[in-house]
């Protein structure tokens, strides 16, 4: 069986011992658990966004970057591919784990999710879930987590605290506009799967999105959203001739809220989240190659203008 804990673990291991050369920070508690810092106090950068990003998939995706460009002007772009769509996306990196432990909050994704099944009908769906011995989880904050918090960890994947791994970075960070861009790939899937199909019938998943700039704590969930809803670009590949049934609910064009950078939408909302339409976390647009029926399907497309806007560029 996958271990989607054992195959992060090793990127972890990897990313403590030459933290240095990754631009970020290593931290041992006392009670053993450990952390890397990929962007609380620390510079990070492409590297570290690479391990974290691969690290929250459960290390069954690959990353790559490159200088692309939007309306001419040359912006970074991720590239995200795996072969083990359901579990990689919505086992590993679906940002399925609110950590709240006293004053601490944050985002959890990542491979602990498949031992502490959190949320459980994900895994249902899906029919998976880890046995191993270490959790490995990515957390969005911009606090580093405590002996608490990782004792808390511990407990909910019944798991050792010596045995449990994070690394954690700010939305407002280079890592972080870098891992929620990386998410591309997850939104497709998670989508699909909201929809109520099987996402295990994908066989293969690529996707590409632009790397957002750091523009402070107040835009950064709206800019790292904006990168996938109005400019992410994904290829499924699948044995499912089904499909072609949710074909126009995928694309994020098909939202009620579409159209607009997301922290106007936000703002709009009374930055209230449950009052957005939650199919707008979607990607911009789908490609979709049906092997069953030889079948190929093109859904969405890209909106260069509300990108720019949201980026920042005049």
């Amino acid at each position: 069986m996958l271990s989607v804990n054992e195959l992060a673990l090793e990127i972890f291991d990897n990313l403590a011992d030459l933290a240095e050369e990754f631009n970020c920070a290593y931290h041992e508690l006392d009670n053993g658990a450990r952390i890397v810092d990929c962007g609380v106090s620390v510079r990070g950068g492409y590297a570290a966004g690479r391990a974290f990003t691969e690290i929250c998939m459960g290390g069954l995706g690959e990353v790559n970057f490159r200088n692309g460009e939007i309306k001419g002007v040359p912006m970074p772009f991720i590239d995200v591919n795996t072969d083990f769509p359901s579990i990689s996306c919505l086992g590993s990196q679906k940002a399925g784990w609110t950590v709240k432990v006293g004053n601490y909050f944050a985002m959890g994704s990542g491979p602990a999710r498949a031992l502490s099944l959190k949320p459980k009908h994900t895994f249902e769906v899906i029919e998976y879930e880890d046995d191993y011995d270490c959790a490995v989880i990515c957390l969005e904050s911009d606090h580093l987590p405590n002996a608490e918090v990782m004792n808390k960890i511990a407990e909910e994947c019944h798991i050792d605290v010596a045995n449990v791994c994070a690394v954690v970075a700010p939305t407002s960070s280079m890592v972080g506009s870098i891992q929620v861009s990386g998410r591309c790939v997850e939104t497709a899937i998670y989508k699909l799967n909201e929809l109520g199909f099987d996402t295990r019938k994908i066989i293969a998943a690529m996707g590409s999105a632009p790397v957002p700039p750091v523009r402070g704590a107040k835009l950064a969930m709206g800019v790292t959203n904006d990168a996938t809803i109005y400019y992410g670009r994904i290829s499924l590949t699948m044995k499912a001739p089904e499909i072609k049934d949710y074909l126009d609910k995928i694309p994020s064009n098909k939202s009620k809220g579409y159209g607009k950078p997301f922290n106007d939408i936000f703002k709009e909302a009374g930055y209230d989240f449950y009052k957005i339409d939650t199919s707008l976390f979607s990607p911009a647009e789908v490609t979709i190659n049906e092997l069953t029926d030889g079948a190929v399907y093109h859904v969405g497309a890209v909106n260069p203008d509300v990108v720019m806007k949201s980026f920042g560029y005049q």
